[in-house]
């Protein structure tokens, strides 16, 4: 009976700082004056994230609210589907009018789909990914140039030693670059994996849709972190071991991209998380989230969250496909993993 006593207060406890961590991380990825204040630092910054908004806000999302709110309508007014808009004497013929103008009319939708929609979402997303990563590079520098004040614990210290001497000690020239080629294509395919677990959960029954929500949101809040990490010099290793460590915090730092799109249709979705995803990487560059989470760390006492293996799945599937390739191939990729 104490023990269960001893369980529950536990429980509450550990679920009490998920909450404030999670809270934390909502607060902080709601913090879009950030993205404001970066753009008046750099003027290329300014220009691409205008572009941004340009390509998928006016050019995509217009579209999309032109094909809707006036190509649609006006073919069904050329091509209608009510009986009350034409007339003719016979039933049989009057049927066989209405399917040739739903048949039509779907056929001008779908080329209008594939002659310019599908296009122009390849365009977008491949231009849009480029552009991502020359905004976090410019909302990088502009925290540069400003200074910014790192308060950092004795032992967050002792992790950035540690650290630099890893790094010393790894190989130099053409090894190092193999290593560093290595550990993105494992950190591509292992998000990969990551997002088919995301799309399979959404088809599970009952608790599928709250699944979907809260690995999008994991999913949502590395990709944003990333850009951030990679011109940190954070190795693979240590990024998701900070990232499973402080799993609640990211967790609500998804929060707010996904509740963005969630209920719209796919291509909606698309063109809304293609204008607002270039705002969270900017609010992540601008997050000092190392010291946001060791502040709400240090008031508490007694037990404290664990590490949640959010990529534990994903990263035994991925192991598992690498074991299927040559030994080399596959003694290089965990070599470049694990260094």
């Amino acid at each position: 009976m104490e023990d269960r006593k001893l369980l529950i207060k536990i429980s509450r406890t550990k679920l009490k700082q998920a909450s404030l961590l999670w809270a934390d991380g909502f607060r902080e990825a709601c913090c879009l004056h950030r993205v404001l204040v970066l753009c008046r630092r750099s003027r290329q910054l300014l220009i691409r994230t205008g572009q941004c908004f340009l390509l998928n806000g006016f050019i995509f999302l217009g579209s999309l609210f032109v094909l809707n709110s006036v190509v649609i309508p006006i073919l069904r007014w050329i091509l209608p589907d009510q009986r009350s808009q034409i007339s003719y004497g016979g039933t049989s013929a009057f049927d066989g009018v209405l399917n040739f103008y739903s048949f039509l009319r779907g056929l001008l939708v779908q080329l209008f789909y594939v002659f310019w929609f599908y296009p122009l979402y390849v365009f977008s997303f491949i231009l849009s990914n480029l552009w991502y990563n020359d905004i976090a590079k410019h909302g990088f520098a502009a925290m540069g140039r400003s200074g910014p004040s790192v308060v950092e614990s004795s032992k967050q210290k002792n992790a950035l030693n540690s650290d630099s001497k890893m790094h010393a000690a790894k190989p130099a020239g053409l090894g190092w670059i193999m290593i560093e080629i290595g550990e993105q294509v494992y950190s591509v395919l292992l998000l990969s994996f990551f997002f088919l677990e995301v799309y399979a959960t959404g088809f599970i029954p009952y608790v599928g849709k709250a699944l979907n929500f809260l690995l999008l949101s994991w999913m949502y809040a590395y990709y944003c972190f990333e850009y951030k990490w990679n011109f940190s010099e954070w190795g693979l290793e240590k990024r998701l071991d900070f990232f499973e460590t402080n799993w609640a915090f990211f967790a609500g730092f998804g929060s707010p991209c996904v509740l963005a799109i969630f209920f719209f249709s796919p291509l909606v979705s698309y063109g809304v998380m293609a204008i607002l995803f270039p705002l969270f990487v900017l609010t992540a560059t601008g997050t000092e989230a190392e010291q946001v989470i060791s502040t709400q760390k240090g008031k508490w006492s007694g037990a404290k969250l664990g590490r949640l293996p959010v990529f534990y799945a994903v990263d035994n599937l991925l192991r598992r496909v690498l074991s299927l390739l040559p030994v080399e191939s596959q003694k290089q990729a965990l070599d470049n993993k694990s260094l």
